[in-house]
């Protein structure tokens, strides 16, 4: 089999690639070791910036999200029961979107099947091959039988522990991490959010935020330690554990009920540079790591595929190398400033027991100068809502 972009992986990186490829008229076939299932059983978070928006409109998948979707014009920050509204739209006009990541994969899926797009899924054993040379393939093996696509570039979407990144010579890739020593108990329940916009709390227990993924259905999340386990968190300790470190007027307001799903995801920061090798790009999940607290892990893929695809217009349309040579450094600027603002962001709403009292003040102070500057408020805002505008 032969296409011009071998894609691996079927997330929403992947899929938003393969469609803005679509409508360039470059062929591209996407594979996936999962199955369609299991890709939309991933549950993940979904708070979607302006250009992400404008991209998925842009694509011709919007409708759904405009139709469903939550449009948020800012959110709310707590320091110890002290609350600050983040008003995006007062401050830069801008505001987000909350729908679902697992809602945004269904209306790629299904537009890629309604365009007849080869998407391969459940293939096995998947390896890239040749993608220093001038040959690139990609193997996979299905129902019993080992298949090989030739192509002249391949898009690694696969996610953190995919192959794609695994697949590059360790002298030729330099990785930066932070593991934090804490992550996030979620509990997700079918009652309406205690509040119509995101709650950021922090708290000398913790932090905490009160999310949602529709008017009916909500998402809460508490900060624990990374030693702690699932079937330890009953719903009535994990409630009690939430409402303490809430304001207490949100606690009291706030409607409970039997979890629907729960888990407990570790926090991390990561780069991957370069995130070009030969004919090999890295996207998404595959090249950079944010902790959720600034809800940027989507929006920086949807930024890495637009970069990559814009690259691929200008090489099969204008003959020029231009763009995909400069794919890295595109990429790179954008995630170490993201990484820079989750990293803020984490830093200021979490405990870190190893910094004492003298910690805790600093963050004190550093609530009280975004709650006292207007100039520091709208620093946030354009950092939460997209600093930069997607690449046409």
């Amino acid at each position: 089999m032969r296409t011009q972009v071998a894609i691996v992986g079927a997330g929403p990186a992947g899929l938003t690639l393969g469609r803005l490829l679509e409508q360039a008229g470059i062929d591209a076939i996407i594979i996936e070791r999962k199955s369609p299932d299991y890709v939309l059983s991933r549950i993940r978070a979904g708070v979607l910036e302006q250009s992400s928006v404008d991209l998925l409109r842009k694509i011709g998948v919007g409708a759904r999200m405009d139709a469903e979707g939550i449009p948020h014009d800012g959110v709310e920050l707590s320091f110890d029961g002290d609350m600050q509204r983040i008003d995006f739209h007062d401050l830069l006009g801008r505001r987000v979107m909350v729908y679902g990541q697992t809602e945004v994969t269904r209306d790629l899926i299904e537009a890629r099947a309604a365009s007849g797009a080869i998407t391969i899924y459940d293939a096995e054993d998947v390896h890239l091959h040749d993608f220093d040379g001038q040959k690139p393939r990609v193997t996979y093996s299905k129902d019993g039988q080992v298949h090989e696509i030739e192509c002249d570039f391949i898009a690694g979407c696969d996610g953190y522990h995919g192959v794609s990144r695994a697949s590059v010579p360790q002298n030729a890739i330099k990785t930066f991490e932070r593991v934090y020593p804490f992550g996030w108990l979620g509990v997700m329940i079918d009652q309406p959010p205690v509040a119509e916009e995101l709650i950021y709390a922090h708290h000398h227990r913790g932090f905490a935020l009160c999310s949602m993924r529709s008017h009916t259905r909500s998402r809460y999340y508490v900060q624990v330690a990374q030693t702690e386990k699932v079937e330890d968190w009953s719903d009535d300790r994990f409630w009690d554990e939430l409402r303490a470190r809430l304001n207490p007027e949100i606690a009291e307001s706030l409607k409970t009920g039997a979890s629907i799903e729960k888990s407990i995801a570790p926090l991390r920061s990561f780069v991957a540079e370069p995130l070009r090798f030969g004919s090999l790009f890295l996207t998404g999940d595959a090249a950079h790591i944010v902790p959720p607290t600034g809800a940027k892990g989507l929006n920086m893929a949807m930024h890495d595929v637009t970069v990559l695809a814009a690259g691929l217009r200008e090489f099969y349309g204008e003959k020029s190398p231009a763009g995909i040579d400069n794919y890295s450094d595109r990429v790179l600027a954008n995630t170490w400033r993201t990484e820079r603002f989750s990293w803020w962001m984490t830093q200021l709403l979490h405990t870190f027991p190893e910094s004492g009292e003298f910690g805790r003040r600093i963050q004190r102070a550093d609530f009280d100068y975004l709650c006292a500057s207007r100039i520091a408020q709208q620093s946030l805002a354009e950092n939460y809502t997209g600093f930069r505008s997607q690449p046409s």
